[in-house]
């Protein structure tokens, strides 16, 4: 019982420790994240955060990064096809979830999704589902499935009735660095207990307004000429510049792999988290292989992601 706890404590650690540093990626990798009603991340208790799905897996990354709980969520089953990708995707909390399109071998373990979705909703976890049930590079909602109802009702049949959030996320862009990002969270009640198709059609309904009252595209910044010829700007674009070695293989790599897909933002930013800072590491290793300070090392390897941010368009 002891080793469980120790391990256990651990895990949660490491869970808060890749969230900060999830963050700390965005904060570079977008422009600006704007959430409206940041007072519901701290919601506790069971917790069913229904969201839209336009940009693939950067939906999950941002707006369970910012919630400040361990949030679970269900994600589409193909990519949990490798031993080692259900291993990695599992330590982020994702529950596979099967299509058609995926086989139709697959569809009876969706029964464990749902069975795993009520589980944690009935311990008092958080559970992320993007109710469309399919990723369109797009705003616009699309129509929805029934398996958010169908977890409801059964958490319901359970004895738990859980607190429910509407997260609307919405994007300028769907293609790599510099997106600015809208997030808007509200409360959402839905006072009958589901027993029926009926049910779950007014539920599905009912989410259908509040959600698509809660996406906000954020609107098109124009920079000026004096914007574009400020000192910081200038700087940030030659930061920019000078890492373009490292940024464009990665982003010509990526483009071509996820060509025709809806994955180029997640696979481009996953990627980044991971090689980024080794190549921060490098450039470090090589200024004190040549006697540079070491304080002057930290600020320059501080300073790069935050130069290059500024150089955003």
């Amino acid at each position: 019982m002891v080793r469980f706890f120790y391990i256990y404590t651990n895990y949660i650690k490491l869970v808060s420790l890749l969230k900060i540093l999830i963050r700390c990626a965005l904060f570079v990798f977008c422009k600006k994240i704007q959430i409206q009603n940041k007072q519901h991340l701290t919601q506790k208790g069971p917790l069913l955060i229904i969201a839209n799905h336009p940009d693939s897996f950067l939906d999950a990354i941002i707006i369970g990064s910012y919630y400040k709980r361990r949030v679970h969520f269900l994600a589409r089953g193909d990519v949990f096809t490798k031993k080692h990708h259900r291993f990695l995707l599992g330590l982020l909390n994702m529950i596979p979830v099967y299509r058609l399109r995926e086989g139709k071998e697959f569809l009876h373990l969706n029964e464990y999704a749902f069975t795993a979705s009520k589980n944690l909703l009935a311990k008092g976890e958080a559970v992320l589902i993007f109710i469309e049930g399919i990723c369109l590079n797009t705003n616009e909602l699309q129509p929805f499935k029934k398996g958010t109802a169908r977890i409801l009702q059964g958490t319901q049949e359970m004895g738990v009735q859980p607190n429910m959030h509407v997260a609307g996320i919405a994007y300028n862009n769907f293609f790599g660095m510099g997106k600015r990002v809208n997030i808007k969270i509200d409360p959402f009640i839905f006072n009958t207990t589901i027993k029926s198709g009926k049910d779950r059609v007014d539920f599905n309904s009912a989410v259908f307004k509040a959600l698509n009252d809660n996406i906000q595209p954020p609107e098109i910044e124009i920079n000026t000429q004096n914007n574009k010829t400020t000192p910081l700007f200038l700087l940030g674009r030659c930061v920019r510049f000078l890492q373009t070695p490292y940024y464009l293989p990665i982003k010509n790599f990526i483009f071509q792999k996820t060509k025709g897909t809806v994955f180029y933002d997640s696979v481009l930013f996953s990627i980044l988290l991971l090689t980024y800072p080794i190549f921060l590491l490098l450039i470090g290793l090589l200024m004190y292989l040549i006697s540079i300070p070491l304080p002057i090392i930290f600020i320059i390897l501080v300073g790069l992601p935050l130069l290059s941010r500024l150089g955003i368009k």
